[in-house]
């Protein structure tokens, strides 16, 4: 094996210091931005980080930024794609996206499962900060990281002894709709003495029914509060024993001491022992890693699809979104802190898929996000963190437009369904695609007597045909999200 010369380290260690340093100014002049994208499987993530990336690299070939004042005032100078900082974090593959996005026929591109980053280099003009005295073109550092929101609903268990976790997962387990699925998993439970010696195999096999009842919740009940969020996308921890655990029943009702004194190798024990590991080695590791360090964050969430599924799947989401929110590391953003431990000081949320609905129920689609963050929003508020919410679709698939019905005009929207071959196709000036009134969004959280007297039926689409990966994606309000996000960063 070659030895490594004297001069090659130190250049190596000078490189690394220069880095670092660099690294260091940028953060001082506020020249670096860590953005989390974040919401459930199916929210949109990929499809966001895509569009944002596209919007900002093909800038100026048939971009539509009104709304993002650098490209308004004319600073914006142009942006590319860098080598990422952390080179054993999964890069986002946005060439895989765009290409779904841009082929014949066009399709969604596949979900990420695991963490992934992307880094862009953003060059404009200095006008108003004090860079404008030092250079005429200053770059700002973005860098965009993409979590699965079934993680981030783990990070609650940090706080959460294994009884307590135990207790809220089995209440959740034993009301609607749950409550009919996990009947006979829970009777199995009920049949195993937490003081006896453990079996391997056993637990094994339970283990597996449990993450089989956490797909069937998230997939077929659509709901939206999955914990650990690891055993539905273990990622590299697949088949590892310490995703080997489940929630015991009854553990209020064992003595205490008993209990705190059970043997590792008993049934509790065991399930105790793996609970705790989990939250060490992947909820407190991935917490360490990863979140303290973010500036920025976007929160997605597809409300259309819960209310799909009913008012169950609709209270899980709210429920979701609460546990998302109270684990991250909000407050202003000043000198320091942005230096040694920065913090989230933009919050935004997005309502997704904004474009499966006519363009005036945007505003209830606003009004009904915001009314299932409210409590945390107005923590955040108090906080002097800024929070905003919009309807937004990082790639727009349909086209409005109005259409006559028994004389009076009605709004509607036309596209390419997804699983509705059964839908009237119509050929209008958008083509073969099926038009449709898709229905109205409560601007407020529906109450009993609503979900018993209306049910909706919002259309899945696919993409719109003819893009092309050298212009940019078609979106609704990305501009504005870009400005909200980025544009104090870059004046």
């Amino acid at each position: 094996m070659a030895l490594i010369s004297k001069s090659t380290l130190k250049k190596r260690g000078l490189d690394k210091l220069k880095h670092k340093a660099n690294e260091l100014l940028n953060r001082t002049l506020d020249q670096h931005v860590t953005l989390a994208v974040t919401g459930l499987s199916r929210s949109g993530k990929t499809a966001f980080i895509t569009s944002l990336v596209n919007q900002l690299i093909n800038e100026g070939n048939g971009t539509k930024l009104s709304f993002f004042d650098p490209v308004h005032n004319g600073n914006f100078i142009a942006a590319k794609r860098v080598p990422q900082k952390h080179y054993h974090v999964p890069r986002f593959d946005y060439d895989s996206a765009i290409s779904a996005l841009t082929s014949e026929p066009a399709t969604w591109p596949e979900p990420t499962h695991g963490i992934s980053e992307l880094r862009l280099a953003i060059r404009y003009q200095p006008k108003n900060s004090i860079l404008k005295y030092a250079t005429d073109m200053a770059t700002l550092t973005l860098d965009i990281t993409d979590y699965p929101g079934e993680w981030l609903l783990d990070l609650p268990m940090l706080k959460q002894t294994y009884q307590e976790w135990s207790q809220q997962t089995y209440s959740l387990m034993t009301s609607s709709p749950r409550a009919e699925y996990s009947n006979s998993f829970l009777a199995k439970l009920n049949e195993i003495d937490p003081f006896a010696c453990a079996s391997e195999e056993l637990l094994s096999e339970l283990a597996q029914e449990y993450t089989a009842l956490l797909h069937t919740f998230r997939h077929q009940l659509g709901l939206s509060v999955i914990q650990p969020g690891r055993f539905i996308l273990p990622g590299d921890l697949a088949g590892a024993p310490i995703l080997e655990f489940f929630p015991f029943p009854g553990l209020d009702k064992l003595d205490a001491n008993d209990y705190q004194n059970a043997p590792d190798d008993s049934f509790i024990g065991m399930l105790r022992s793996r609970y705790l590991e989990y939250k060490e080695q992947v909820v407190r590791k991935f917490y360490r890693e990863h979140f303290l360090r973010f500036d920025r964050q976007i929160v997605l969430a597809d409300c259309l699809k819960s209310l799909n599924k009913g008012k169950e799947s609709f209270a899980d989401l709210e429920l979701a979104m609460s546990m998302i929110l109270e684990s991250y590391n909000y407050g202003k953003s000043g000198f320091f802190s942005r230096l040694f431990s920065p913090k989230i000081d933009k919050l935004l949320f997005g309502a997704t898929k904004a474009d499966h609905v006519t363009p005036e129920q945007h505003g209830p689609l606003v009004a009904l996000l915001n009314q299932l963050i409210h409590q945390n929003k107005q923590h955040l508020n108090y906080e002097s963190v800024q929070v905003k919410t919009l309807a937004i679709a990082s790639v727009k698939a349909t086209q409005s437009g109005m259409s006559k019905h028994k004389g009076i005009d009605v709004p509607v929207i036309q596209g390419q369904s997804i699983g509705h071959a059964n839908l009237e196709e119509s050929a209008g000036i958008f083509g073969q695609k099926i038009t449709v009134f898709p229905g109205a969004v409560p601007s407020q959280l529906p109450n009993d007597d609503y979900w018993q007297s209306n049910s909706f039926n919002f259309i899945e689409f696919a993409p719109l045909s003819g893009l092309n990966k050298q212009q940019c994606l078609p979106h609704v309000r990305m501009d504005q999200v870009l400005q909200f996000l980025l544009a104090d960063k870059m004046i």
